[in-house]
């Protein structure tokens, strides 16, 4: 057989649009329009890799490298992140893969401190090829939620979650499918609050949302009370397929009866539902072995708990473990 490893400048994007539109791991984050959305953005530095098995395109993988103005602080925290796995064939060959793996890890290893997959599907027939080309598997879950229509969405949901939805909106709150810019920054700015006082991790700049707000497989779904945005949650889809809440904010707390992050979820889970989109997609539960609230928070909307994991390259053990020390004091702050 003979496997080709392709650049991004010798990817065949038709083959590649057929590959998302028949892979079964395919995800609105291996496609050619979300490696656009990343050429886009000044601080990411975007790839892509395929390989070929005589002559057809059966694997993808694409993502971006953070990057950073200030010297120091790039050196320090530059990595390579593939939201949602590699795409692949259902006929591609484990030396195929093998060969992609270790393609992009000599590409990236100079570029990043670590590469890293951030699977959104079931790997685990390949996490043998994975692991002897370098990339080590780390446990972590995820919540599949069943949108394939609102009687089994509501069916799932746990009964505080639908009497949060809907006392919040019997007391006036709204959900705002097409916000205007100035909404969006109203949202950015209850997010960037988030981020710096609970995630305690860096969060993009606002030019990421406002290049994401003109991308047409974006959804910004937003929460309005009493003439204010108090949250709402940013999503992307696959048409036909699934839909990927990116992030999700709310100001909780403001009355008794407002619930603006159980609304700003639902108002996606409702959105796919009603949009042919059988799959709501959370992103990210934590790590099993770790207590985590928004997976508590995220629990009782009835989804699936799934552990598909991450594989984990590292290029360069000193600084990734300066990185992990950094990360943690940080979130002890």
């Amino acid at each position: 057989m003979d496997i080709q490893i392709l650049t991004y400048q010798q990817l065949d994007k038709v083959a590649w649009e057929v590959l998302v539109s028949t892979s079964q791991f395919a995800t609105f984050f291996q496609t050619p329009a979300c490696y656009d959305f990343y050429a886009s953005l000044p601080f990411m530095e975007s790839f892509a890799y395929g390989v070929e098995q005589d002559g057809e395109l059966v694997g993808v993988m694409q993502g971006y490298i953070t990057l950073e103005t200030n010297p120091i602080k790039q050196r320090l925290t530059r990595r390579a992140i593939i939201i949602g796995g590699p795409l692949l064939a259902e006929n591609i060959q484990m030396d195929a893969l093998q060969k992609l793996l270790v393609f992009v890890r000599q590409q990236l290893r100079n570029k990043a401190i670590y590469l890293e997959t951030r699977n959104f599907h079931d790997y685990s027939a390949y996490r043998n090829c994975f692991e002897k080309a370098g990339w080590n598997y780390q446990p972590h879950l995820n919540f599949y939620v069943d949108t394939s229509s609102m009687d089994t969405l509501m069916a799932n949901m746990g009964k505080s979650r639908k009497r949060d939805i809907k006392t919040s909106l019997r007391d006036g709150a709204q959900i705002i499918e097409k916000p205007t810019l100035e909404q969006v920054k109203a949202y950015y700015a209850i997010l960037l609050d988030l981020y710096k006082t609970k995630v305690k991790t860096p969060l993009f700049p606002f030019y990421f949302f406002e290049k994401l707000y003109a991308l047409p497989e974006a959804r910004f779904l937003l929460v309005e009370w009493q003439g204010e945005i108090i949250g709402g949650t940013v999503c992307v889809v696959l048409e036909g397929k699934a839909m990927y809440e990116w992030f999700a904010c709310g100001k909780d707390g403001i009355s008794k009866s407002i619930f603006p992050s159980t609304l700003a979820t639902y108002a996606g889970m409702a959105y796919a539902a009603e949009h042919h989109l059988p799959l709501f997609d959370m992103m990210g539960a934590g790590k099993p072995e770790e207590s985590y609230g928004v997976r508590d928070f995220k629990a009782k909307f009835g989804g699936e708990l799934v552990e598909h994991g991450r594989y984990l390259c590292v290029c360069q053990k000193w600084l990734y473990q300066i990185g992990k020390w950094g990360v943690s004091l940080m979130k002890k702050r």
